[in-house]
This record gives C-alpha cells, structure tokens and sequence, in this order.
C-alpha cells in the first residue's frame, strides 16, 4: 500500500474500529437496564441460517487480514497502518456479530446499522482494489497472479463482502415478514402497537432514516403483500395538515391586510421556516453540482500527463472526491425536492381551506360556482406546483455566478465577462417571451373557465337535455369552447417551442463566443480548459432550460395567485350576512325599513328586490304565513329574513334566536337519509322518530331495505321531488331551532301529504315555534296568526287571515276569488256534499309514499358510488393509443429522428472542439471555431423541429382525447349521470384535461429524450473502456428490480391521489350550492372541518407518492455514482497508450450529468406511469356504453310524424337495473290522439317511470309503446325526443339570457318569442329589465323565482309546438290565480294535441278527458273524470275529496288536532 493511501485509509479503518467499540459498550450499557425483552416463539429456519452465516464469514475476513498483516511484517519488516487497523477493525466486527447474533434471533431486530455501514465500507474498498488490479494487469493475467499473497487476501475477501453486504437485506426482509405476523398476532390480541408505529414513522424517524427515506420502508411491505387503500397510508405530519396549514395562512393574511400586503406575502410569511431549510439543501446541492467542472481540469491534466504509481494515487483520490461530491449531490437533491413538494401539499391545503371557508360566507351573486371550482382544481394546483421551482429564482444567479468563477479560473477574465455577456443577453431576450406566455396563459385559463362553467351547468341539467334532444347542440357549443381554448393553447405550445430552441440554442451559442473570444485574445485552448468550460456550459445549461419553464410557472402562478387575490377581495366586498341575535323578549323578528337587492351591483337593474316600508314585529311562536302571485318577491322576503340578499338600505332585519330553513329547491347531501336529516346533531330516538312521523317518512323508510341508511345520490338524485322536500323538512324540523323559513314546503307534495305535513308538522310538531312559511296553497293561510300578502317586491298588506278576507281592495281577495273559482270548477256543491259524507274530516289514511324512485336506483347507486379505479399497472394499450393518437403516430419518428441527431452532433461538436484544441498548430483557428459552430448549430436545427412537432403533436392529442371523452359522456344514457357525480366528471374535464394538454406530452418526450442522452453517454463510455458496459448492465438489473418493487406501491397512491381529489371537489360543489342552508342551521364549523379532513386524505397520500419517488431516486442515484466511480477508476488506471486523453475527458465531462440524467430518466418513467393515469381515466369515460342510436338510417320516421298523437302502451314492463324490481307491471293502455290525459297517484306510484318510459330514458324490458303506430323502440333517439315536449318537475333555466333560454337552437323571432311570453304572462316580468329578451339569467336561473322559470319552461314548450306534450308538476310552483290562467292558455294552445299531465293539483286535471291512476306500477283506474267520481270508493274520488276538503274555507279551522 503507498504511503499517500495508507494513511487516510487507515485512519478510516481505525474511525470504524471506535464506532463499533463505542456501540459495543452503548448496546450492552442498555441491554443491562432493559427489563422488557420480547421473546419470539418462532424464528424461521432461513433466519438462523443467514444469523449464524455472518459471524463465520467474519471469523475468515478476520483471519485473512491478520495473517497477511503479520505476513507483510515478516517479509518486509515494515508496520502498515491500514493493514493492522483493518484486521483489528475485523477482529472487533466479528466479536460484534457474535454478540449482536443473540438479539437478532431473540427479538427479530435488523443487524447494527455501524456493522452494515462497515461492511458496505469494505465491499467498496475492496471492489475498487479489485478493479484497479485487474484493469493494470490485464493483458499479463495468469494463475500465478491471482495466487500472490497480496491479491489472495482482495480476491477471496471479495465474494465474502458481497455476501456480508446482502445480508443486510435478507435480515431487513425476514425481519419485515416476522412483523407482518406479528401484527397478526397483535391483532388478535387486540394490540394496535405497529398500526401506531407505522401511523408515525416519520415522525419518529431518525436522521438516517429520513436521509434516505427508509421510514417508507413499512408501506413498501404492505404495498408487496395486499393492495394499499387510504387507511393503510399514515397520516401527515402536523405542519402539513390542512387546519395548521389553513390557520396559518389565515392569520399571515390577516397581518398583511393590516400592512397592505397581498396574498404572495402572506403565503411566504407562513411558509418561511421550510422554506429556508429547503433552501439550504437546495444551495449545497448546487454548490456540491459544480465541483465536477470545477476538477474535471485536474482530472484532464491528469489523463494527459505521464504518470507513476504515486500520480495514480492522486488520480485515485480525484475519483473519490468526484465521487463523495456527486453523492453529496445526489442527497440534498432528494431533500431539497422532496422539501419541496412538502410545501407544495402545505400550500395546497391552506388555500384550498382559505378558499372554502370564504365560500362559506359569500353572499349569493357572487362568484359561479364553477370559477370556484377551477379555482381549487386548476389554481390552486399551480400554484403547489411552483413550490417545486420557487428556488430557481433565486440559484439561477447563483449557478452563474459559479460557473463565471470557474471559467475565469480556466479561460481568464475577457472570456469569463464575453461568457457572461451572452448569458445576461440569453435571459433579456427571454423577457418578451415570458410576457407572451403569460398573457396566453391568462387567455387559456378564461377559456377553460367558461368551457368547465359551461359543462357544469350541462351535467346539472343533462337530463333536461336529453329530455329535449338538444344534447347535440349543447355538444358543439362545448366543442366551440373547446376550439377557442385549443387555439390559445396552440399559440402557446408553439411560444414554448420558440422559448426551447432559444435555450438549447444559448449554451451553444455561450460557447462559441467564448471560445471565440478566447482565439481574439490568443488565450490557449487546452483539452482540459475546454472540457472544464463544456462542463461548465452544460452545468448551466439546465437552469438555463429550465428557465422557460421557471418564466411561464412564474407567469402562471401570478395569474392565479391573482384570480385566488381578486376572489378574495370579492368576497370580502360580498359578505352581507346577519347572525342570529339571542334577545330576551317575546319578539322573533323585528323587521325594519329598508331596501335589498340580488343585484347590486347590476347597472342595468337599478330596482331593489325587497323594499320595506313599515316596521313589523313577529312574536315567538306565532305562525306567519306569506302568499303573493309568482315573482313577488315571497322567496326573496325570506332571504332577507335569513341575511342572504345583500342591503342596499335601512337598518335591516333582526332575528332572535337559532334558525332553520327549507329552500324552495330542494338541497339534499350525498350519504345517508339519517345524515341529511339529523345534519350534524346527535341522535335523539324520541325526537327522531316523531319528526319522522309528522314529515310522513316512516313508509319510505320502511319500504327501503337499508331504512335510514339508505344511501342517496348527488343533490338527491335517485330521490323523488316530494321525497327531498320532506327530508330537508324534516332536517329542518329535527334541528329543534326557534324560529322556521319554510319556502313553499308543500309545493312538491300530493293533497294527502300536503295536508298530514301543515297538520302534523306545522301545526302539533311546531306550535310553540315561530314558523315563516311562504306558500300558493290558500287553505293553508287561514290557521296563520299573520299573513303577509306580497306584490312587485313589497308587503302589501299584514293582517290576520279574516281582516285581509274582509278588505275588498287587498291583493288576497283576488288569489281567494281564484281559489274560490277553481273549487267550483271541480265539483257543483251538492255533489261534495255527498262525497264529504262518504269522508269524514280525520279520514286522511295512512299515506303511501313508499317510493320505488330510491329503491330503483339503490342498488346501481351503492355499486358506484366510489370511483372506480384501475389496479396493477397502466396498460401498454394506454401508451399506445395516447402515442399514436394524433396523426396515428406518424410524427414520432421524426421527432425520435431529431432528438437522435441532435444528440449525436451535440458529442461530435464537444469531441471535435476537445480533440482540436490538443492538435496545437495543426488545426487553424478558422477551422476549429467554424466546425465546432456548424456541428452546433445543426445540432439546435434539429431541436426547433423536435419542438414544433412536439407541439402540434400535443394539440393534436389532447384535443381528440377531449373530443372522444365529452362526445362519449354526451351519449351515455340518464342512469349513468344518475350514479356519477359530476364532480367526477369535470375533475376529468380540468384536472385531467389540463394534464393532458400541457405535461404528459412533454413528459413523456422527455422520458425518451433523456434515455437516449443516457444511452448515448454509455455508448460513448464503452468507446473508452468496453468492461462499462458490463457493469452498468448489473447496475441496470438492480435498478430495474428497484423500479419493480417501487412501482407496486407507487402505482396504487398515485391512483389513489387523482381519486382523492374528487372527494374535495364534491363536497366544495355540494355546499355551495347548499351554502343557505349550511349559514342558516349554523354548520359552518362542521363543513369545514369534513373539507380539512377531505384536504388531509389527499396531502396524505400526496405526501407518500412524493416520498416514495425520492425512496426510489435516491438508490439509483447512488448505484449510477457507482457507475461513473468505476469509469473514473478505469480512465485512472488504464495505461496512457490505451486511450485518447480527449475521449477521455469528454467521458468524464458527460459522466458528470450521469446521476442527474439517470434521476431524470427514473424520475419521469415513475411520473409519466403515474401522469398516464390521467389518460387512463379519460379513456374510461371514452367507453361508456351508450344510448340508442339518435337517428336510425332505416327506421325514421315521417316528417310530419306524429299526426294524430296516438299512443298505445301494451304490457309494459319497467326496470331501471336488472337487478332491481319491476315498477311499471304490465300497463297496458291507449291515450287518444288529440285527448287530455291527466296522470294521478301516490307518490312513487310509477308516474315519473311512465313518462322516462315514454322519452325511452328507460328501455322496456317488456312491452312496447306506439305513437301513431311506430314503435318507438325502433327509431332513433333525436327521432322520437325531438318530436315530442316536456315541461319537467325540477324548472331548469341556463346561464345567459332570456332569449337562448326560451329558444337555446335560435330557431324562432322576437315576435314569436314575445308570443309565448305574453301567453305565460312573462311578458311584463321580461319588459322590466331595460335588455328586454336579452336581460341575464344567472347561472341554474337563480335571478328568477322557481315559478318564474316554471312559466319561462311552459313558454319554452309552447315555441316548440309539438304533438304530444307531457306536462310533469308544470305549475306545482305557481299561484292559484296564475295557475288558472295558465291553464286557460294550455287548453287553447294545445287544442290539437295530445297531452299527458302529471300532476298533484286536483284542479290541473279535473277537467281531462281520461285520467289514469297509478297504484304500485299498475293501473288502478282509467276512464273519464266524472264515471270515476262517479265510485265515491274509486281512488281518484279519494284523491278529489281529500283537495276539497282541505280547500274549503273553515275546515282548516274544524279540522283540529
């Protein structure tokens, strides 16, 4: 051993003979005191084995070492430091193993990690003994070599350490198979001491272990054993939870505001402390990046000067140092982006907090639902996202600083300033650039906007769509936004191909005007100083590449920290709420002067919405009743009452006490029916089942086969229209509040339950509450202690019942004469009379509302109601399809072509430019510096072709994939929207979409760019040394099992992180569109804290998808070290005649970028399998079965069809899954062309499945139906939908105007459109709004009240005029008075019609021509209206008394409870 290396090393050997003393004497001090030692009962047969193996293996080495100490000593008589320090090292490691060999069998414990570090030390020591011995003697190897007594000792040693070395790991396994059962038996014994430990593995995790990401380890072994779910996934650490991250945010944002501050001050305000520490990994690693041009001279002077064993020496330790530095480098990158993105799931959690929690307090009007929702799934990702380039602010002058530093080291002044010049020129030009990007950003980001703001209001109301045959129009509107979001996206791709070419071209273009300055200075060019520079350059030219990308996420995350800046300051504007006030008094609610308006700040509608004049005090526990005609402002007085409509003037309105609303519309929450109705509180069975009683839900619940547990849809989707009125009635009911809202509660319901719910629930349940209830039932009004008659937004009159009757001028009169008219019309007096007789006052039976609606659906519901997700790995078909989608594929090799090309040329310029400048005198200057410019620049040629056609390829793709998705989504049938959330789907529509659009192409580009720069590097290896390639063939196998036992697991969180965030997204769409309620009911708190718990399980598994990453980088990073390691020893040791000392050192040049380059390779094959899941979900939804076809070639119809209007329903059988019972059960019956046929019957008797039977929204399973003879089955879709018209139960307006309301295919004129208004007498409504037919419609319609947009349905209708019309709860929202009006103008317009009315107002179908009464999905009667009033035991002669007797003007009175 030469005395330059026995030294140093022995000085190791002797630091390692001192930590394993020093364990030694620790473990047996701590093993003395212990008194808990865990004894296995079992220890399997392989881990005796390796346990007794180890010890042997030691006892050899330590015999080796010693003998060939002692015998270095006998022959030479000299004393060698390492030899002696190595044997003493052995000898003590082996009494280690023997002492550590007990614990090990007795308690399952790994080997001592000094152990496993030594023999790690030693197998490396040995390896490279090994080599360098080998690659010196090549040529003269014999036996005799191998049998010389200082190689006995490396060779034999050798296999010994790689057992030793592997070792670690079976013991590491066997120990993680004995836990796995020990967690078994805990399990059984009811132990939960592993579930903890695993809970906090990183919290407990020693430095070591964080260091290198073992405390992933646990999740690696479940990962192996069982498919990973979310309570397999620990929790995050504290400062990563969504409440500490939220809190924190807030009250940063809250000093900012005191200092004027803005949001991105706020954020770094809260974030400061990870972000310094990040910071310091992420300046050691760049410092630790740029040793490697900073040495490589030394090393080529090395390799190009004459050398003796002691110069080898020093070529050796210059390969050690490369070595420590490179891993040095390769572990506070882990960190530095690991940190990273830690801070990104901490950023993410607290915006999306923040954001929620002012979503919360919004007033209506505000932002759409649909911008809050693209500001969670697209904002607030980008802005997580830059966490992970926050640094490249900042480093990118340090790193050019750096390498200023080390070509003025090389080159001299005058070419380091040339250098910098051209660099600082490089970054100016980029300043138009990014300003390009980020206005087109901005462009993209309005454009997805309006297209995600558009499909949410689609998927809303898609059945209505499908009802009306206009899903093809909505369609192209939805591609036209596409378009113009596609053509943004264009012009930017092809701005980021522009900005590439610039910065591939700029290293280039740094070199040539430095090395051509150094030629005009006569400075010498050397192979070293070149190589040194290239290095340089190419050290650099990463920041500088990433700098486009750095620019545009800078340009992005500002747009969006400004959009996420402008909500909050909107909403902040926007807060108008008032807080329920606990006042000791008898008054309720004090309502006082002043004006309220929806609108605003609306400069064309200048008119409040509620203006009071008069005072007016409601006492506790009087009953107030509120009744006007439609659009008078009755809903709107209840909003003010509750603090919703924004205060234009006046002191506003007092409410003492806790309150509870129901909604006009229905809101009802995905899970359970308990859920819904309890809504946060704890149950109370007594309360609990008499609400249920009095809301007439017990027969529901008994009907389902879950009862109360039953599970619900989307907004109550699989719920019929009474069902969700009486759940939230019954919610509100159960909260036990003091005062009531209840908006028109009685609406949805028929007679029976109508009357049992004013009785029971109002009446009995709620006499001692005050109730505010706004209603167009008039009988209802009469047990009021108040009524306030409501007309053009004001009171215009507040009496009791009897005083507003006696007063001839008061606006009641009028709806009562209404009222009064529609009695007679239903029955002469004398023949209720003797109809009454036959049903006495209490005669109300018991009241069928068992629904079949919740028990069709329920069990297609529960199978889908967790998203499906694929297992194993992304199928090679998802590759494919994606790769070959665009042009099927034909501009991919091309671009292979490119990257081929302009990768070989790159080497070739850096080989002739090293090469040339050694050739001193005999290549001219001209011909050195004007090769090196046409190679390199041939080389960024071929680069701008890979990015435009990278370009158009990505546009290509992303634009098909879209088309193929929301053109499958289109055509899949009712029941699949009916199980699907539409969060689902827009997450699909943006956050996948987007994904799509601008990172998987690029991703997955650079994936096989980067491993064709990797191949080429070892091919350029190989030409120096051939045995390279032999050893990165075992490093590669080691990797790829690496990648293989990473992948499993990896595979699974990923998958699990895009499912994890629909979740967030729902709920976000869920309350707002519930944020009335959830304000009112005071559940603020409670919401928010379900969304941080939703915010939680996504961080979490984010964080460990993250984490596991860097677990499989940092490995590789290490055996790819390794790699360059032995290159560096092979160029040290070979003989100087072998080599070219330019080849060589271009070889170190580009082994320099080998770790990185290998990390970037692992690093997007694992990102691009896990971005792919993007693709593959979108391609789930492009195989969505379908409907019929639209239109059938074949079998369409006449034009003129139907003429007649017949229709005849034979045997007709009704199931919505085949699974699920029958609810339609043989019907068979024919409705007359030209006929009035009223549809009647219990709730959930089978009417609404009649009508979806009718609309082929259901196929039958038995039966058939003909309209004019043409069986309906047989023709298509558009065919049958479009010749027919529907008003539907829930009224659906789209955001826009009144005209693309009224006439969405702009197929009619003004005139034709101010017809059908004037005949549902809109018209006045329409004429107040200065924009006439094109006053705004604000998204779902809520500028209108529910019988506004029940008219604008009936005047949609109308335009269309068609045949056969179905009129399904047409006017349930609409008062008496208008009711009969609209009546009048139905009979007129429809005279040649068939139309089929489902109603639950007596009074809409007394006067058809047939009447069908459904019982149960059967026909129970069916004739004309008078033979069946005719049978006072007929259930439609049941159904009229009860509407009359609850009609009559005392009976409400007589009738007490």
């Amino acid at each position: 051993m030469a005395p330059v290396v026995d030294t140093p090393l022995g000085i190791l050997n002797a630091a390692f003979f001192i930590a394993i003393l020093i364990w030694i004497l620790v473990d047996s001090l701590r093993e003395s005191r212990r008194s808990d030692v865990v004894y296995l009962k079992h220890v399997p047969k392989r881990f005796v084995v390796f346990s007794t193996i180890t010890p042997v293996f030691h006892v050899i080495l330590s015999v080796l070492n010693f003998a060939f100490a002692f015998h270095e000593y006998w022959r030479e008589k000299i004393v060698s430091y390492y030899s002696v320090s190595l044997a003493l090292t052995w000898i003590l490691a082996t009494l280690g193993s023997v002492y550590s060999m007990k614990s090990i069998r007795r308690e399952n414990k790994t080997w001592p990690l000094v152990l496993i570090l030594w023999w790690f030390f030693a197998t490396v020591l040995d390896l490279i003994f090994v080599s360098v011995k080998l690659f010196k003697n090549f040529k003269s190897l014999d036996l005799s070599f191998f049998l010389l007594e200082e190689n006995v000792v490396d060779f034999v040693s050798f296999p010994l350490l790689l057992l030793l070395w592997f070792n670690a790991l079976p013991s590491v396994w066997t120990r993680k198979r004995s836990e796995s059962e020990q967690v078994l038996l805990q399990k059984k014994d009811g132990g939960e001491e592993e579930e903890q430990e695993d809970e906090e593995a990183f919290i407990n995790a020693g430095i070591w272990s964080k260091l290198t990401f073992q405390w992933l380890n646990p999740i690696f072994r479940r990962g192996q054993i069982q498919k990973l779910d979310l309570p397999h996934i620990p929790s995050v650490p504290q400062s990563e939870t969504a409440e500490y991250a939220s809190s924190m945010l807030e009250d940063s944002l809250r000093k900012r505001k005191l200092e004027n501050g803005s949001l991105t001050k706020a954020i770094a305000h809260s974030i400061w402390k990870s972000l310094t520490l990040n910071a310091v990994f992420a300046g050691v690693n760049t410092v630790a990046s740029y040793m490697g041009p900073l040495l490589i001279t030394n090393f080529v002077n090395f390799l190009s000067g004459n050398y003796n064993d002691s110069s080898i020496h020093y070529g050796l330790i210059l390969a050690f140092i490369f070595f420590l530095a490179k891993t040095l480098e390769s572990l506070t990158q882990r960190q530095w982006y690991f940190g990273a993105q830690r801070i990104g799931i901490q950023v993410r959690a607290a915006l999306t907090g923040l954001i929620y929690n002012k979503s919360l307090s919004i007033k209506c009007g505000g932002p759409t639902h649909s911008k809050i929702i693209n500001l969670i799934s697209v904002d607030v990702e980008r802005i997580g996202d830059f966490c992970w380039f926050i640094h490249g602010v900042w480093l990118l002058p340090v790193q050019v600083v750096l390498a200023l530093v080390i070509l003025y080291r090389n080159l001299g002044f005058t070419p380091s300033v040339a250098a910098f010049a051209v660099t600082v020129l490089v970054m100016v030009c980029n300043t138009p650039m990014a300003n390009m990007q980020e206005n087109l950003h901005s462009k993209i980001m309005e454009a997805k906007d309006s297209r995600i703001k558009a499909t949410s209001e689609i998927l809303k109301n898609v059945r209505i769509l499908k009802l009306h045959s206009w899903e093809s129009t909505f369609l192209k509107r939805l591609h036209q936004l596409r378009e113009i979001e596609k053509n943004w996206l264009k012009k930017y791709l092809y701005t980021c191909s522009a900005v590439t070419f610039l910065f591939w071209t700029s290293p280039t273009l740094v070199s040539v005007v430095t090395f051509g300055v150094c030629i005009m200075v006569k400075t010498e060019l050397t192979a070293a100083t070149v190589l040194s520079a290239l290095a340089t350059f190419r050290i650099l030219q990463e920041p500088i590449y990433n700098l486009p990308e750095l620019v545009s996420m800078i340009a992005q995350t500002k747009v969006s920290l400004d959009r996420i800046q402008e909500f909050i300051k909107e909403e902040d504007k926007m807060q108008f709420m008032t807080k329920p006030t606990l006042k000791p008094s008898d008054i309720a609610i004090e309502i006082k002067t002043g004006e309220y308006s929806w609108e605003a700040d609306d400069q064309y509608y200048k008119k409040p919405t509620i203006q009071i004049t008069e005072k007016l005090k409601i006492e506790k526990g009087q009953k107030v009743a509120i009744c006007g005609s439609v659009g008078s402002g009755k809903s709107s007085l209840l909003c003010c009452m509750l603090g919703e409509i924004p205060r234009i003037s006046g002191p506003g309105i007092e409410v003492y006490g806790s309150r509870s609303y129901v909604p006009q519309s229905p809101w009802i929450q995905s899970g359970t029916v308990r859920e819904n109705i309890l809504f946060g509180r704890k149950m109370n069975k007594d309360l609990y089942e008499n609400v249920l009683e009095c809301c007439a839900l017990h027969q529901d619940i008994n009907h389902w086969e879950d009862g109360d547990l039953t599970m619900v849809g989307e907004r109550g989707i699989n719920l019929s229209g009474g069902q969700k009125q009486r759940i939230q009635l019954a919610r509100a009911v159960y909260n036990d509040s003091d005062i009531y809202f209840l908006d028109d509660p009685f609406s949805a319901v028929d007679a029976h339950t109508g009357t049992h719910l004013f009785k029971k629930c109002l009446l009995k349940l709620l006499s001692e509450k005050t109730v505010v209830y706004a209603t167009h039932q008039l009988e209802f009004l009469e047990a009021a202690d108040l009524v306030l008659v409501m007309k053009d937004g004001k009171i215009a009159g507040s009496a009791k019942y009897e005083d507003l009757i006696a007063c001839h001028t008061c606006e009641l009169v009028d709806q009562m004469a209404a009222h009064k008219e529609t009695i007679k019309q239903i029955r002469p007096c004398c023949e209720y009379k003797s109809l009454s007789k036959n049903c006495t006052p209490c005669q109300i039976q018991q009241i069928k509302v068992a629904e079949t609606n919740l028990e069709e659906n329920r069990t297609q519901l529960e199978r889908t109601k967790e998203e499906k997700a694929e297992t194993g790995r992304v199928d090679w078909s998802v590759y494919s399809t994606f790769v070959t989608f665009a042009y099927k594929g034909a501009f991919v090799p091309i671009i292979l072509l490119c990257q081929i090309l302009f990768q070989g040329m790159q080497i070739g310029s850096n080989y002739w430019i090293a090469w040339a400048a050694a050739q001193r005198g005999s290549v001219s200057k001209e011909m050195l510096i004007g090769t090196f410019v046409l190679l390199s620049g041939g080389s960024s040629i071929f680069i701008l072709g890979r990015a435009i056609f990278m370009a158009k390829i990505a546009v290509e793709t992303a634009q098909r994939l879209y088309q193929q998705m929301i053109t499958s989504v289109f055509r899949a049938p009712v029941s699949f929207f009916d199980t699907t959330p539409s969060s689902r789907i827009l997450n699909r529509c943006s956050t996948d979409q987007s994904t799509v659009d601008t990172d998987i192409p690029y991703r997955l580009a650079g994936l096989v760019f980067a491993l064709i720069q990797l191949l080429s590097i070892i091919v350029l290896m190989s030409q120096v040394a051939w045995q390279v390639i032999l050893f990165f063939l075992v490093v590669l196998a080691i990797s790829i099992w690496y990648q293989a036992y990473y992948i499993t697991t990896a595979r699974e969180l990923a998958r699990m992180v895009g499912i994890r965030k629909a979740p967030i997204l729902h709920h976000f769409s869920e309350s707002i569109a519930g944020v009335a309620t959830i304000r009112c009911f005071n559940q603020q708190k409670r919401f928010y804290g379900k969304v941080m718990a939703l915010i939680d399980d996504y961080s979490r598994v984010a964080f460990h998808n993250y984490a596991t990453m860097e677990w499989l980088s940092i490995r590789i990073n290490f055996l790819f070290n390794l790699v360059f390691f032995f290159v560096l020893i092979i160029l040290v040791t070979l003989p100087r005649s072998a080599i070219d000392p330019s080849l060589a050192g271009l070889v170190a040049t580009y082994g320099l970028n080998l770790s990185v380059l290998q990390a970037w390779v692992i690093w997007n094959l694992c990102n691009v399998e896990n971005k792919m899941i993007s693709v593959e979900r979108i391609l789930q939804f492009t195989k969505i079965p379908s409907e019929a076809p639209l239109i059938i070639q074949d079998c369409r119809p006449q034009i003129e069809w139907p003429t007649e209007g017949k229709i005849e329903l034979h045997n007709l059988h009704i199931q919505y899954d085949p699974a699920a019972p029958m609810v339609l059960k043989g019907v068979t019956c024919t409705f007359p062309g030209h006929k009035k046929i009223g549809v009647v019957g219990r709730t959930g008797s089978g009417k609404s499945t009649l009508v979806q039977a009718l609309f082929r929204v259901v196929e039958p399973s038995v039966g058939w139906i003909l309209i004019d003879s043409v069986d309906i089955c047989k023709i298509g879709l558009k065919d049958l939908r479009s010749r027919l018209g529907i008003i539907p139960q829930d009224p659906t307006l789209f955001q826009g105007t009144v005209r693309n309301n009224l006439d969405p295919l702009e197929q009619h004129s003004d005139q034709e459109l101010w017809e059908v208004l004037r005949k549902c007498h809109l018209a006045d409504i329409v004429r107040k709004d200065p924009r006439l037919l094109d006053a705004s419609v604000a998204e779902n319609g809520e500028n209108w009240s529910v019988g506004q947009r029940q008219l604008v349905c009936l005047a949609r209708l109308l335009l269309k005029k068609r045949r056969i019309l179905v009129l399904d709860e047409a006017t349930a929202s609409i008062d008496t008075a208008t009711d009969n009006l609209i009546q009048k103008t139905i009979r007129e317009e429809t005279s040649e019609c068939t139309v089929i009315t489902v109603a639950h107002r007596i009074p809409t179908v007394i006067d058809n021509d047939l009447v069908l009464v459904l019982d149960e999905g059967r026909i129970a009667e069916f004739d004309h209206p008078a033979k069946l009033l005719e049978n006072n035991s007929s259930s439609f002669s049941k159904l009229v008394s009860e509407f009359l007797r609850r009609s009559t003007q005392n009976d409400c009175q007589n009738d007490t409870m």
